[in-house]
Protein backbone atom coordinates (compact mmCIF):
# COMPACT_ATOMS: atom_id res chain seq x y z
CA UNK A 1 0.00 0.00 0.00
CA UNK A 2 1.24 3.47 -0.82
CA UNK A 3 1.82 6.22 1.72
CA UNK A 4 -1.45 7.75 2.96
CA UNK A 5 -0.84 11.25 1.52
CA UNK A 6 -0.14 9.84 -1.93
CA UNK A 7 -3.13 7.53 -1.57
CA UNK A 8 -5.38 10.51 -0.73
CA UNK A 9 -4.12 12.31 -3.85
CA UNK A 10 -4.76 9.26 -6.02
CA UNK A 11 -8.29 8.97 -4.63
CA UNK A 12 -8.87 12.66 -5.42
CA UNK A 13 -7.84 11.99 -9.02
CA UNK A 14 -10.20 9.02 -9.22
CA UNK A 15 -13.05 11.23 -7.99
CA UNK A 16 -12.06 13.95 -10.44
CA UNK A 17 -12.06 11.45 -13.32
CA UNK A 18 -15.69 10.68 -12.45
CA UNK A 19 -16.53 14.39 -12.50
CA UNK A 20 -16.78 14.94 -8.76
CA UNK A 21 -17.02 18.60 -7.84
CA UNK A 22 -15.27 20.75 -5.23
CA UNK A 23 -12.83 18.04 -4.13
CA UNK A 24 -11.28 18.82 -0.75
CA UNK A 25 -8.76 16.72 1.16
CA UNK A 26 -8.35 17.50 4.84
CA UNK A 27 -5.25 16.42 6.75
CA UNK A 28 -6.70 14.88 9.90
CA UNK A 29 -3.31 14.06 11.45
CA UNK A 30 -3.55 16.25 14.54
CA UNK A 31 -7.33 16.56 14.54
CA UNK A 32 -8.81 13.06 14.63
CA UNK A 33 -7.78 9.47 15.21
CA UNK A 34 -10.37 8.23 12.71
CA UNK A 35 -8.17 8.57 9.61
CA UNK A 36 -5.11 10.34 8.24
CA UNK A 37 -7.20 12.20 5.63
CA UNK A 38 -10.80 13.02 4.82
CA UNK A 39 -11.68 13.39 1.17
CA UNK A 40 -14.86 15.36 0.59
CA UNK A 41 -16.56 15.90 -2.76
CA UNK A 42 -20.00 16.04 -4.30
CA UNK A 43 -22.01 15.24 -7.40
CA UNK A 44 -25.26 16.62 -8.76
CA UNK A 45 -27.34 13.42 -8.68
CA UNK A 46 -27.52 10.05 -6.95
CA UNK A 47 -26.26 8.04 -9.93
CA UNK A 48 -23.15 10.16 -10.20
CA UNK A 49 -22.52 9.84 -6.44
CA UNK A 50 -22.75 6.05 -6.86
CA UNK A 51 -20.42 6.09 -9.89
CA UNK A 52 -17.78 8.02 -7.93
CA UNK A 53 -18.13 5.65 -4.96
CA UNK A 54 -17.84 2.62 -7.24
CA UNK A 55 -14.67 4.04 -8.84
CA UNK A 56 -13.12 4.68 -5.40
CA UNK A 57 -13.91 1.12 -4.29
CA UNK A 58 -12.45 -0.35 -7.49
CA UNK A 59 -9.27 1.72 -7.19
CA UNK A 60 -8.72 0.73 -3.57
CA UNK A 61 -9.21 -2.97 -4.29
CA UNK A 62 -7.10 -2.83 -7.48
CA UNK A 63 -4.20 -1.46 -5.40
CA UNK A 64 -4.42 -4.22 -2.81
CA UNK A 65 -6.33 -2.21 -0.22
CA UNK A 66 -9.60 -3.05 1.42
CA UNK A 67 -12.74 -1.15 2.20
CA UNK A 68 -13.38 -1.19 5.95
CA UNK A 69 -16.86 0.35 5.69
CA UNK A 70 -19.04 1.59 2.84
CA UNK A 71 -22.32 3.19 3.90
CA UNK A 72 -25.05 5.03 2.00
CA UNK A 73 -24.38 3.62 -1.47
CA UNK A 74 -27.97 2.52 -2.15
CA UNK A 75 -29.45 5.96 -1.45
CA UNK A 76 -26.64 7.86 -3.19
CA UNK A 77 -27.05 10.95 -0.98
CA UNK A 78 -23.95 10.63 1.25
CA UNK A 79 -21.63 7.69 0.70
CA UNK A 80 -18.93 7.16 3.31
CA UNK A 81 -16.04 4.90 2.35
CA UNK A 82 -13.46 4.03 4.99
CA UNK A 83 -10.24 2.86 3.37
CA UNK A 84 -8.43 2.84 6.72
CA UNK A 85 -6.08 5.76 5.93
CA UNK A 86 -8.55 7.94 4.03
CA UNK A 87 -12.26 8.34 4.72
CA UNK A 88 -14.09 9.45 1.57
CA UNK A 89 -17.29 11.45 1.91
CA UNK A 90 -19.09 11.53 -1.43
CA UNK A 91 -22.14 13.75 -1.18
CA UNK A 92 -25.12 14.69 -3.25
CA UNK A 93 -24.75 18.45 -3.71
CA UNK A 94 -27.72 19.25 -1.43
CA UNK A 95 -26.45 17.04 1.41
CA UNK A 96 -22.95 18.49 1.27
CA UNK A 97 -24.06 22.05 1.90
CA UNK A 98 -26.34 20.88 4.71
CA UNK A 99 -23.70 18.89 6.63
CA UNK A 100 -20.77 21.23 5.79
CA UNK A 101 -18.00 18.91 6.98
CA UNK A 102 -15.30 21.40 5.99
CA UNK A 103 -16.62 23.76 8.65
CA UNK A 104 -17.16 20.98 11.19
CA UNK A 105 -13.52 19.90 10.77
CA UNK A 106 -12.28 23.48 10.34
CA UNK A 107 -9.15 22.81 12.42
CA UNK A 108 -7.87 20.39 9.78
CA UNK A 109 -5.59 21.93 7.14
CA UNK A 110 -6.56 21.42 3.50
CA UNK A 111 -4.10 19.53 1.35
CA UNK A 112 -3.14 21.14 -1.95
CA UNK A 113 -4.02 18.84 -4.83
CA UNK A 114 -3.27 19.62 -8.45
CA UNK A 115 -6.08 18.12 -10.47
CA UNK A 116 -5.16 20.10 -13.56
CA UNK A 117 -8.64 21.62 -13.93
CA UNK A 118 -11.21 23.76 -12.18
CA UNK A 119 -13.18 21.05 -10.32
CA UNK A 120 -11.38 21.53 -7.03
CA UNK A 121 -12.07 25.23 -6.74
Amino acid sequence: MVESKQFAEELAHVCDDKRAENIVVLNMDNVSLVADYFLICHANNERQVQAIARAVKEMVEKNGGSIQVMEGFEQGRWVVIDTDYVVCHIFHKDERSYYNLERLWGDAPQMDIDLGNESNE
